[in-house]
Formats: C-alpha cells, sequence, structure tokens
C-alpha cells in the first residue's frame, strides 16, 4: 500500500471515498475542509493512483470493505470520520455495519449509494421526465442490449439533469470522469448510472441502516438522481442523522455548490466532533493502495 502524507493537522481526521465506482478521487472537492484537521483521499483497488486487479472479482463490495479498514489500520487512526460520495456513500456504511469499528465518530453521505433497488426505482422516475424520445431510446436500447453512440447521447441527456447541471463542467471533472475506470464501473455497476447490471445490483443497506449509532448528515442535490425524498428516507431509517439539501444542484452537488457544502460539513464536524490531535505518522511504499493526506 502507498500513503502520501502532508503536515499534520489539528482536528479528528476526515477519510474521504470516492464514488463511481472506479472514479478518482477529485481533491478539488475536498482540499478546503483539511484546514482543521487532516484529510485523507483513499483510491480504491483499479481506481485513480491505485494498481489494476488482476482478477476482476476483487471489484466488489466486501473486497473494498476489508480494503478501507486496512487503510484504517495502516493510518492508525484512533478516531475518524468518514466521508462517502455517491458509491463511497455505500462503501462506508457498509464498512460501519460490517466491522462495527470502535474510532468511527460519524459519517457524511453525500448523493449515497444505499439501496440498489431503491436506486433503480428513483433512476426510473428520473427518466421517465425526459423528452420522449430520449426515454424510447434508452428503453430500446436496454432492450437490446446496444449501449452504443445513441444510449450515450441519451445518457448524456440524462447526466446534465441530474448529475451535473452547469454547463461548461469543470476541467477536473471531465479529467475525472476521464479516468473512470470501466473494468470497475462495468463490473459492479453497470453501462450507466440508471442501467445496472453489475455485482451491486443486490447491493442494499436500507434494512440495516437503523444499526447505524454515529451521527449522519446526509446531503443531495435539489436535483441529484438520488432523489430527495429517498435521502429522507433514510434520514428516518438513521438512529440520528439529518439533511441538507442543495439548492440548484445535482448529483454532483459539492461542485455546484461548493461553498454551500463546504460550510455545512465544516459545520457538522464542529457540532458534533471534539477536535483530537493526532500525531501518528505513518509512510508505507509498497503494494496497490494510494491514500493521500491533503495539506490545508
Amino acid at each position: 500500500m502507498v500513503f502520501r502524507l502532508w503536515p499534520k493537522k489539528r482536528g479528528t481526521p476526515l477519510v474521504v471515498v470516492h464514488g463511481g465506482p472506479g472514479f478518482p478521487s477529485m481533491p478539488e472537492v475536498v482540499s478546503d475542509l483539511s484546514n482543521n484537521r487532516p484529510v485523507y483521499l483513499y483510491y480504491q483497488l483499479g481506481s485513480g493512483l491505485s494498481d489494476q486487479a488482476k482478477d476482476i472479482n476483487l471489484y466488489s463490495a466486501n473486497n473494498y470493505i476489508d480494503e478501507l479498514e486496512e487503510v484504517i489500520h495502516l493510518l492508525k487512526l484512533n478516531t475518524y470520520v468518514l466521508l462517502g460520495f455517491s458509491w463511497g456513500g455505500g462503501l462506508v456504511t457498509a464498512f460501519a455495519l460490517n466491522k462495527r469499528p470502535k474510532g468511527l465518530k460519524g459519517l457524511i453521505l453525500s448523493g449515497p449509494l444505499l439501496s440498489a433497488p431503491l436506486w433503480v426505482i428513483d433512476q426510473r422516475k428520473n427518466i421517465s421526465a425526459l423528452p420522449r424520445n430520449v426515454v424510447k431510446t434508452i428503453e430500446e436500447c436496454e432492450k437490446n442490449n446496444d449501449y452504443g453512440k445513441a444510449y450515450q447521447e441519451a445518457m448524456m441527456a440524462y447526466y446534465r439533469l441530474y448529475i451535473y447541471r452547469e454547463d461548461p463542467w469543470p476541467a477536473f471533472l471531465l479529467a475525472a470522469l476521464e479516468k473512470l475506470n470501466p473494468d470497475v464501473y462495468l463490473t459492479m455497476w453497470g453501462p450507466s448510472e440508471f442501467t445496472v447490471t453489475g455485482n451491486l445490483r443486490t447491493f442494499d443497506l436500507f434494512p440495516r441502516l437503523h444499526e447505524i449509532d454515529v451521527p449522519v448528515l446526509l446531503t443531495c442535490g435539489q436535483y441529484d438522481e438520488v432523489r430527495v425524498e429517498t435521502i429522507h428516507l433514510f434520514e428516518e431509517t438513521f438512529k440520528n442523522a439529518i439533511v441538507k439539501v442543495l439548492p440548484e444542484a445535482a448529483h454532483m452537488h459539492q461542485i455546484e455548490q461548493p461553498d454551500l457544502y463546504k460550510d455545512i460539513v465544516i459545520d457538522f464536524l464542529h457540532d458534533k466532533y471534539l477536535n483530537v490531535s493526532t500525531n501518528k505518522y505513518v509512510h508505507i511504499d509498497d503494494g496497490f493502495l494510494i491514500c493521500v493526506l491533503i495539506s490545508g
């Protein structure tokens, strides 16, 4: 495993877990959060700066849960908060449910995938709001397993409404999309956000969300592909959760409304956690993971 380390900051460490699956972390989104605490970016196997798996069966929820546990162990974090974007929100929640980590102080879940069945229902509702010709294209392409040019064009019509609504898309987001690992995405998810054929199609944490004891912050965009009503359903199921809906934003609400998103996260961290100093230093340089600590 590989960790790049910058000078330590005081405060409860924040471990950031990207979505996708197979989508690289974007430091531009969370770098400002490191002004008063260590912020770690964890790249899942096959994603971003990490190595590729020799066996695509390693691209699975269970393997990534074990991987995240190993990252936290090697970083020697006694207390920490986990922040997960999209699929990363599902990963950190599954980690909390399956590993019962003692040092976990809270979860920040941004546009989280917590239930693939509920996600699919949301996507069908979202698709129904698209122009009829786009809906017809999606339906025909899915029926024929044809994910070529026509499907890609329909997919982008969807993405402009429910993923990122501003135009043009920022260069760092486009660069991240180009680096998405299709082997991971197709193995775990499918041809697009709304066509689910991978091994996450049965991923469903909803029946167990009530088991989470730590405070939870749920964020989403007003036009998020994870519909606002679904986020509120999650809020009602957790023992101790709050929801913040960012206006005029979609799934990438942390990019569309960066100042508001940062303020919401910082307020949550300050309200819920003591600023715990960590003086641990670890530098490991051998293997397939990368975890990056951003300096403030």
